[in-house]
């Protein structure tokens, strides 16, 4: 039988997941998401969960710097830097930031991007999860089928 939850006995009211902002990052988000959905929904349904979004891409030139979190917005700010042309530094990971870059960009409560959890997203990752890890093959064939062209950036 499993114990009940006092959800008000919280020691922290914020949990955030943190993860690379790649496909390797986005998997690893639907686990915790799919552990939290079916272990710990109550931290979902209170508002208690969230993802923190690490840009994807670092462009300079001379002194200016910005952070893009797509290719979409990659190539938007690619626009307006001077002949369109800037270092791009593509983050493989959280690891390849240095403490500095991490705060600026994921930690500062002042500037970071911070994506409240639903049960819909939660029920979502779960979906997901049962598509790809679950024991049936079709819907797991069908689903690289029809994703797989849109692949970017694979990390083999």
């Amino acid at each position: 039988e499993e114990a009940e939850r006092d959800i008000s006995k919280l020691r922290y009211h914020s949990i955030i997941l943190m993860a690379d902002a790649d496909v390797d990052g986005a998997h690893i988000r639907t686990l915790l998401l799919t552990f939290f959905y079916r272990q710990m929904p109550e931290v979902i349904t209170n508002g208690h969960l969230f993802i923190a979004q690490p840009p994807l891409y670092k462009i300079s030139q001379g002194k200016r710097s910005e952070y893009a979190y797509s290719d979409e917005q990659k190539e938007k700010l690619l626009k307006t830097f001077e002949d369109g042309k800037a270092y791009i530094q593509r983050y493989k990971g959280l690891g390849e930031m240095n403490p500095q870059q991490l705060w600026e960009t994921t930690m500062d409560p002042e500037v970071r991007s911070m994506i409240r959890v639903t049960v819909e997203d939660a029920e979502r990752a779960d979906k997901v999860f049962d598509t790809l890890m679950g024991s049936d093959v079709l819907p797991r064939k069908k689903f690289i089928q029809t994703h797989a062209k849109k692949v970017r950036n694979l990390d083999i």
